[in-house]
C-alpha cells in the first residue's frame, strides 16, 4: 500500500515500518495503521522544509547522522496533545478530599504530571496544592513531557482566556492574572504558583535523571494507551519505584493496570495506591 499526500509524497509499506521502528525505539510508541495518514501529513511539512522528496531519503538522514535535533523534531510532530485544566475532575476531588485533608499544613508534598503536554494538569495540580498548602510551604509539582513544543508552552504558563471556563472562580482569583494590552484574551499563571512547578523534557522510556524519585503520587493519565504491552509493564514498574510505600499513581479512565503490574491496589476507578 503506498498513501500519498495532497502535495504529492507517498508513503510506501517499507517507508512506513521504518518510522514506526523509529518512534518505537526512540519513545516506545507502537504506531497501528490507522496512523498512517497522520504520518504522512505531519511529516511532509517538514520534508518541504528541507527539500527532501523521500520518506527514506527523511529517515535516511535522521538515522544515519544520527541527528538528535531531528529526532525530537520528528516526536514532536507525531505526539498528540490534547488536555484541558482540571481534566477528570474526579481526580482532583480526590486529592483535595481524600488525600490532601489527612495532612497538616506545612507538609512536603511532591506530585509528579508525568505527560504534562501544555501544562494544564500540573498548573490544576498546583492550585489544588496552593489552596491547601499555601504558596510558602515547600510543596512540589514535577511536569515532564516527550514534546518540546508543548513543554516551552507549558513553562511559559499562558494560555487563551476560554480555558478559565473549567476553573473555579476562586482558583482564578488566586493564581491566575487576566492579559491586558497585547495580552488580551489571554490568561497567565500567578508566578508564586509557577515558582512550584518544574517542566522538563522526558521520554518516559529513556533515562530519567536523579531527582524523579519519592513521590506522594503520581499522574500517568491517558499515556499507556501508545504503547504496546511490554513497554506498559515496563514503565508502570518503573513507576512503582518512584513512588512512596502507600502513595497513588492516577491513570485515564479508559486504562487498567490489569496483566501489566500487581503493586497497586484499585481503590477507585483510574485510582489506584501502591502496596509493594
Amino acid at each position: 500500500m503506498t498513501i500519498v499526500a495532497g502535495h504529492g509524497l507517498s508513503i510506501s509499506d517499507k517507508e512506513f515500518n521504518l518510522f514506526k521502528s523509529l518512534i518505537y525505539d526512540k519513545a516506545g510508541i507502537a504506531l497501528s495503521e490507522s496512523k498512517r495518514n497522520l504520518v504522512v501529513s505531519r511529516l511532509s511539512k517538514r520534508m518541504r522544509q528541507l527539500d527532501i522528496d523521500s520518506f527514506k531519503q527523511y529517515h535516511d538522514l535522521v538515522t544515519q547522522k544520527h541527528n538528535d535535533t531531528e529526532i525530537q523534531n520528528i516526536i514532536d510532530f507525531l505526539t498528540t496533545n490534547e488536555t484541558y485544566f482540571f481534566r477528570e475532575p474526579k481526580h482532583f476531588d480526590f486529592l483535595k478530599n481524600e488525600v490532601l485533608v489527612k495532612l497538616k499544613s506545612g507538609t512536603n508534598f511532591k506530585i509528579w504530571s508525568a505527560a504534562s503536554s501544555t501544562g494544564e494538569e500540573a498548573y490544576s495540580i498546583a492550585m489544588v496544592l496552593a489552596e491547601k498548602f499555601g504558596l510558602q510551604s515547600d510543596w512540589k509539582v514535577y511536569g515532564t513531557d516527550i514534546n518540546s513544543d508543548v513543554v516551552k508552552q507549558a513553562s511559559r504558563g499562558l494560555y487563551p482566556i476560554d480555558e478559565s471556563e473549567k476553573i473555579s472562580k476562586n482558583h482564578l482569583i488566586n493564581y491566575c492574572l487576566k492579559g491586558v494590552r497585547d495580552q488580551s484574551g489571554k490568561m497567565l499563571m500567578d508566578s508564586r504558583l509557577k515558582r512550584h512547578i518544574n517542566f522538563d523534557l522526558l521520554n518516559l522510556n529513556g533515562v530519567w535523571p536523579d531527582h524523579i524519585s519519592n513521590f506522594d503520587m503520581i499522574f500517568l493519565r491517558n499515556i499507556m494507551i501508545y504503547f504496546d504491552l511490554e513497554t506498559k509493564q515496563k514503565l508502570v514498574n518503573k513507576i512503582a519505584d518512584k513512588i512512596k510505600p502507600g502513595g497513588y499513581l492516577i491513570i485515564g479512565h479508559s486504562e487498567t493496570l490489569n496483566q501489566i503490574t500487581d503493586r497497586f491496589k484499585i481503590i477507585r476507578p483510574s485510582i489506584c495506591q501502591k502496596i509493594k
